[in-house]
């Protein structure tokens, strides 16, 4: 038998998670009178990562409210910038998102990454562990009760899933202070300390160095350095807010 049901209404931004015929405003949807207003949510397709406020017949409440027959409710993206209360700004991204994690990287945003899947549960355990925000493309994975916070990368573009990023949270960007391949810090370094790591070419035609304190890359301008610095300059005239190189 078929339980009482609720008129329900996304926000337009969330539609892309839910099939056509949830997208209309006040869409009748079936509830059990037990389910929590987040099960009810996520039912649709809706990862509670990108919920914002929840209106019961106008009135905010919990995604642990549970909804009775004939209320209307309205779902609400996440504000933006979203604050993340609770640890410092990091993220933790999955194994799909490296282009993303290295254009983080270069800004100087805290951004763990592997090279290798690690698998959904291993990622979860690390994002509540670490307090690390966990970005991924993948709706199961953000579904998990274990991870501490994470959010949904919309578009399969590097340029606009970091744009997209920077813009939901708005993290602090001090460029050219972390390791692209390690997410280690950056010190100066001079050539003769650097030399064993460098071939001969690049000692010739460079004098200005970086390493990590990490992993022991070595950096340097080298022919990358102009598209690295358009992505930089890109972040900072729109996201940077004062901050500089």
């Amino acid at each position: 038998m078929n339980g009482p049901d609720i008129d329900l209404t996304l926000a337009p931004e969330l539609h892309v998670f839910t099939a056509p015929s949830k997208r209309a405003a006040h869409v009748p949807t079936t509830i059990d009178g037990t389910s929590s207003l987040g099960h009810v949510v996520e039912s649709v397709g809706v990862p509670l990562t990108e919920v914002g406020r929840l209106l019961v017949d106008g009135r905010e409440q919990p995604v642990s409210y549970v909804p009775r027959g004939g209320q209307s409710v309205e779902v609400f993206a996440v504000d933006r910038p979203q604050p993340v209360p609770g640890a410092p700004l990091r993220f933790l991204l999955d194994v799909h998102l490296g282009t993303l994690a290295r254009r983080m990287r270069l800004l100087g945003v805290d951004t763990a990454y592997e090279n290798e899947d690690i698998g959904d549960p291993a990622l979860a355990t690390r994002s509540a562990a670490e307090r690390r925000v966990l970005l991924s493309r993948d709706r199961g994975l953000l579904r998990r009760r274990e991870i501490w916070a994470g959010a949904y990368v919309y578009s399969d573009s590097p340029r606009e899933q970091l744009r997209d990023i920077l813009g939901r949270f708005a993290p602090a960007l001090t460029p050219w202070t972390r390791c692209t391949a390690c997410n280690g810090t950056l010190r100066e370094a001079d050539k003769d300390s650097v030399g064993d790591l460098l071939e001969n070419g690049t000692q010739r035609s460079y004098d200005v160095f970086a390493q990590c304190g990490a992993c022991e890359r070595v950096y340097w301008r080298g022919a990358h350095h102009a598209h690295l610095e358009l992505i930089v300059s890109e972040a900072l005239a729109e996201f940077g807010g004062g901050v500089t190189a």
